[in-house]
């Protein structure tokens, strides 16, 4: 049976997850030739949150980090902060971050023992509805959807690395801590 972990422990794991967004945001990205959109380490942590943390928890921890970034805090990469990364052709990545760490928590959960498959799938469904986010945004905001299409393309190369780079670290978590980050144990089948 499930185990309840303490509400308090539920809520630190999202603080630390939220933190731990904004350290990988000490990264400072960079940008590939003429591209609005700079390439950053930050968007592994909503993938990271919803394979370790699941779905509820994992999308509450990115919640909360751009919650903060909005009030004003600079936590995005190359310390920017506050309403404009939102509003500028960036935005629409940054609110994909939410429906990347609520699907890669969703796939996990359905999977008794999360291995580098599952976690490879759902890591790349997880990347795929950033994009599927991220490129209308930016094409609306630049005035050309095609053209941010084809200037995404920019960052698959860098996303590969980091979505295995994720699936490899959320494995090794899920062997360290059998029983799941999510707040309850998973339930183990006795044969």
């Amino acid at each position: 049976m499930p185990t309840p972990t303490a509400p308090a422990a539920n809520l630190a794991r999202t603080v630390v997850f939220a933190a731990f967004i904004a350290i990988l945001g000490l990264f400072p990205g960079f940008y590939l030739g003429a591209a609005a959109v700079p390439i950053v380490l930050q968007n592994m942590g909503p993938l990271l949150a919803g394979s370790i943390l699941g779905a509820r928890r994992g999308t509450s921890a990115v919640l909360l980090f751009l919650a903060l970034t909005a009030l004003g805090l600079p936590l995005l990469s190359g310390g920017r902060g506050g309403i404009a990364p939102f509003f500028g052709p960036s935005g629409g990545f940054l609110l994909g971050w939410i429906l990347s760490a609520l699907v890669v928590g969703l796939i996990v959960r359905r999977s008794a023992k999360p291995g580098v498959a599952v976690l490879l799938l759902a890591n790349l469904a997880g990347i795929a509805a950033d994009y599927l986010i991220g490129i209308p945004y930016w094409g609306l905001m630049i005035g050309d959807i095609p053209s941010a299409a084809v200037q995404s393309l920019v960052f698959l190369p860098g996303d590969a690395v980091k979505l295995v780079a994720v699936s490899l670290i959320a494995v090794a978590v899920h062997r360290a801590v059998p029983q799941g980050l999510t707040g309850t144990a998973r339930q183990r089948v006795e044969s």
